[in-house]
């Protein structure tokens, strides 16, 4: 699969261009500003229908403008794919795949993988749980549409759960055989995503591991640990024991809605003990982890975004990096810089066909 050319109308801080890409490697430089990151977020935008850096939909047509659009040229298993993607405020989205719009946009993702590295993985290791969940919803659920439903599921109930618990304390009431019926609902959707998650995790480690110890030159251990509640006990008696803490807090406080990943260095919290190229090295570990994982469940090559990775790393773990990506696991890839002489440089080191675009 690779994309062969994109055009963006009123996306962010572009007005209008078009721009036609090589097979392997295309690179985008120039400062800050200039909207480097705004193509790479297009070219995942019609992956996922959806921004990787900005959830509101709206914010991301240009100031002073009433709609934008995004429309990539794909070629897919021989076969030629038009992906058109739009909104017009006070309207709803629309992604069209060869003329033809998505009644539901989760039936859209996975059709066209894609992984992307990018210094808002930040996040990752140091913000909330909800961060870690959402990382490993996004590598299972591009490939198993079950387990996508069951997650859509179970966060639908959890809503309608919390509100009853709301509607059971403004009310001064109970209503045990009501409160039942959402929890078999819950114990349904949360064991199975629980189950699909363990399972991910039991493949997805040993080649997070495997791609560290390249990157870092096996210089340091890492951990990656799964942590859930059902790993002490079922979501039927977790919902039981937690009965009266819920109907005081209002709100489910169990489930696999509260589970994590554990990043480790050594055996530490890479948030307190890792340095900021340690980091880097980790959340670059864990994104060729999922495009390697990606790859082999879907037998297509993932298209791989690089956004500024080389910063902050030394100079051994660029050029460990770019021996990684050189290889023919990888195919199409997009990398942004705002040092097109180290970009020039780093390419020229290996065989592949690659374009340069400079932004002004």
């Amino acid at each position: 699969m690779y994309l062969q050319k994109i055009s963006l109308v009123n996306f962010k801080n572009i007005e209008a261009e078009t721009f036609s890409f090589e097979k392997k490697i295309n690179c985008f430089v120039g400062n800050n500003g200039v909207g480097k990151t705004n193509i790479l977020d297009a070219i995942y935008y019609m992956s996922f229908a959806k921004s990787y850096f900005n959830p509101v939909a709206g914010q991301n047509i240009k100031h002073g403008q009433d709609f934008f659009m995004v429309e990539g040229d794909y070629l897919l298993n021989d076969r030629n794919e038009k992906i058109i993607c739009s909104l017009k405020r006070g309207q709803k989205k629309v992604l069209k795949r060869n003329g033809k719009a998505y009644e539901k946009f989760s039936e859209h993702i996975g059709q066209l993988p894609l992984v992307i590295i990018s210094p808002a993985d930040r996040d990752l290791i140091v913000e909330g749980s909800e961060t870690r969940r959402k990382f490993i919803n996004g590598v299972i659920s591009q490939q198993d549409k079950k387990y996508l439903q069951a997650l859509i599921s179970y966060n639908k109930i959890i809503s309608q759960r919390n509100a009853l618990l709301k509607y059971f304390a403004a009310n001064r009431t109970f209503d045990a055989l009501n409160l039942s019926v959402y929890n078999d609902q819950l114990i349904e959707y949360g064991t199975q995503v629980y189950e699909k998650r363990k399972a991910f995790l039991t493949d997805f480690v040993p080649i997070f591991n495997e791609k560290y110890k390249l990157i870092s030159g096996d210089k340091e251990q890492v951990n990656l640990h799964y942590k859930s509640q059902l790993d002490e006990h079922s979501l039927a008696d977790l919902l039981t024991m937690n009965l009266e803490k819920d109907r005081m807090l209002q709100y489910t406080s169990v489930g696999i809605h509260k589970d994590d990943l554990s990043f480790e260095i050594g055996t530490h919290p890479i948030k307190k003990f890792g340095s900021q190229g340690q980091q880097k090295s980790y959340l670059i570990a864990l994104k060729f982890a999922q495009f390697e994982f990606i790859k082999k469940q879907s037998n297509i090559t993932p298209i791989l975004l690089l956004d500024d990775i080389f910063d902050k790393l030394d100079e051994n773990r660029v050029s460990q990096i770019i021996n990684l990506v050189n290889n023919d696991e990888f195919g199409q890839i997009f990398i942004t810089d705002t040092h097109s002489e180290r970009t020039e440089n780093v390419l020229k080191q290996n065989n592949n066909e690659y374009q340069i675009y400079s932004l002004q």
